[in-house]
């Protein structure tokens, strides 16, 4: 019974650990993950309208 006791808090104090070093984004990182999304967004369009056009 007391090594399952210790067991429960062996994870417990892990899963404490883990969840509290997540790295949180703030604003400007947001924004620039957003800008980037919509640069390969637009790439992907073009490269799409140009197979478009070599296949015709």
């Amino acid at each position: 019974m007391k090594k399952l006791s210790y067991l429960f808090i062996a994870l417990f104090s892990l899963s404490l650990l883990t969840t509290s070093c997540r790295e949180e984004k703030d604003t400007g990182d947001k924004i620039e993950e957003a800008v980037d999304d919509a640069g390969d967004a637009v790439e992907d369009a073009a490269d799409d309208v140009e197979d478009a056009m070599d296949d015709n």
